[in-house]
């Protein structure tokens, strides 16, 4: 064999082999994002199999409505922190919630008369899209979650949103993160930024699919 063909043999040998090694490289990829994203997809459905929100609607955006807004929220985690005090899980909590929620509609009523207002309160258990949010520490990626939703008066102001079970927004709730279990590091949002936003994303295309 000449040198000539010896080294354009020895060349092609080498391409083939490297071909190779970038297929087995690729592959190895494809299987750790995908490894990554049914992690991802796994946490959030069960994330959000296991929270309760609590998102409640201003009257408007006046000052005063601003902060009622803000004075029945207190009101109602102080009520709700001793209603799930001994609650075991979240269908617990929402069952408690469900049959509350005419106390609840009583304390938001209360709050808004004791401060010289007349608005209307109205309290529903509903199923809602949320997007990506951040609050105190931790992030709950996007999509559709199990929340009490209170509408004071036109509903026409900015929101307030937390969590009611695991009660994550009432004060020394540190352990409640310990019931998301194996996912808690998943809602504190460490190092899972580029995650939400991709869970974001595909939650919102699947929606706009099932239009």
């Amino acid at each position: 064999m000449s040198f000539f063909h010896f080294r354009t043999f020895h060349n092609q040998k080498g391409s083939k082999l490297h071909a190779i090694e970038s297929i087995v490289l690729a592959g190895l990829m494809f299987s750790m994002v995908n490894a990554a994203v049914r992690r991802t997809v796994s946490a959030s459905a069960q994330i959000k199999t296991d929270t309760l929100r609590l998102h409640i609607i201003a009257n408007s955006d006046s000052d005063f409505d601003q902060k009622l807004k803000l004075k029945v929220r207190d009101r109602v985690l102080e009520y709700t922190g001793e209603l799930f005090a001994e609650v075991s899980g979240k269908t617990e909590a929402e069952a408690l919630a469900e049959y509350s929620s005419d106390e609840i509609k009583n304390i938001a009523e209360e709050v808004i008369v004791e401060n010289g207002a007349d608005y209307s309160v109205s309290v529903e258990i509903t199923n809602m899209w949320f997007e990506t949010r951040s609050y105190d520490g931790f992030t709950l990626p996007a999509g559709d979650y199990d929340a009490v939703r209170i509408i004071i008066g036109a509903g026409e102001g900015h929101n307030w949103w937390c969590v009611m079970y695991p009660p994550l927004c009432l004060p020394g709730a540190e352990n409640a993160l310990q019931k998301y279990g194996e996912n808690a590091k998943f809602v504190t949002g460490d190092g899972f930024e580029i995650r939400f936003a991709f869970l974001e994303w595909l939650e919102s295309l699947k929606k706009s699919i099932q239009k």
